[in-house]
């Protein structure tokens, strides 16, 4: 198979159908063998009716139905595991993102021989309360990943199937998935200025809470991909250095005690900064430690539950 069309998707059985009709009109026209790979994460509207429709008209488009609504990152994640194309597409389905990108990303990913391909939606046609969030993220990715995107949140990316069966996203880290396959070792990462088009029907699900949750999870993956596979380097080397703070406050206090005859020591501050850093340096390290037996024995897929799907035979 070419090419799987992933779509996560909540509330939107308006778009749905003008959606894999034109997926399918592109297709089509170039000749792809392909699949569109619907995920409906805990929709409240009829979109799970329409994609039992469609999926009845039409066996190249399947769904997933999650339990409940788990997030847009979780939605990617199931439908990354059932994807079947040598090039893994995904896009939004409010029809912002437009069907016609996918050839020349196609081409990107198969003859340019990147990894990924990230869009780019040089001119915007959102409301100014999620562009400037989006300006904000953009700018604090780049600095703290060292990958220069111009747009990490752009819906519209390619991958190579092998990217996406070795990463996994989880929370909002759907924004990050750039920065998740370079510390999978994928590091061709590309961009292509795409179209974008204003939102035909419904209405964002841009909130503040997503706002929020994108810069603790960027902190979060910035973490993860510094020290996720060796914690003990940053809570072992703080802790020893907080320690180590303390011991000195500890010989200082010893000192006084036993030359310049200073003897009412609890009396001090200091003495229980010392104690405080002493302690703290401790429970550093212990926390670096038991982050290095976690990070090694803990190889286990986070588990999303599926409803029921569409056209997809279960493994």
């Amino acid at each position: 198979m070419d090419i799987s069309v992933v779509v996560p998707l909540y509330n939107e059985a308006e778009s749905l159908p003008e959606l894999c009709s034109w997926i399918a009109k592109v297709m089509a026209e170039h000749k792809f063998t392909y699949e569109v790979l619907l995920t409906d994460d805990g929709s409240k509207d009829k979109s799970w009716k329409v994609i039992e429709t469609l999926g009845a008209g039409n066996p190249c488009i399947k769904g997933i139905k999650l339990r409940r609504n788990y997030g847009k990152a979780a939605a990617l994640n199931m439908a990354f595991q059932q994807a079947e194309g040598n090039v893994v597409i995904t896009m939004d389905a409010d029809l912002q993102d437009s069907p016609d990108e996918i050839p020349d990303l196609y081409k990107m990913i198969t003859v340019d021989g990147f990894d990924l391909v990230s869009g780019w939606k040089q001119k915007r046609y959102d409301p100014i309360t999620k562009t400037i969030p989006t300006k904000l993220f953009n700018w604090a990715t780049r600095k703290m990943s060292g990958i220069y995107l111009h747009d990490f949140n752009c819906g519209l990316k390619a991958y190579r199937k092998e990217v996406v069966k070795n990463i996994q996203v989880h929370g909002e880290m759907h924004r990050y998935i750039p920065v998740i396959a370079k510390w999978s070792g994928f590091s061709n990462i590309g961009e292509k200025v795409v179209q974008h088009q204003s939102r035909k029907y419904g209405k964002t699900k841009f909130g503040m809470n997503r706002f929020v949750n994108g810069f603790l999870d960027l902190l979060s993956i910035t973490f993860v991909t510094k020290f996720g596979r060796k914690p003990m380097h940053l809570f072992g080397l703080l802790g020893s250095l907080v320690f180590f703070l303390g011991v000195l406050i500890a010989s200082i206090l010893t000192y006084d005690k036993f030359v310049n005859h200073i003897y009412k020591m609890t009396d001090r501050p200091l003495f229980y900064f010392g104690l405080l850093a002493m302690v703290l340096g401790t429970q550093f390290f212990l926390a670096g430690f038991l982050g290095e037996l976690i990070s090694q024995g803990n190889n286990e897929r986070t588990s999303y539950q599926v409803d029921t799907t569409v056209n997809i035979a279960p493994k």
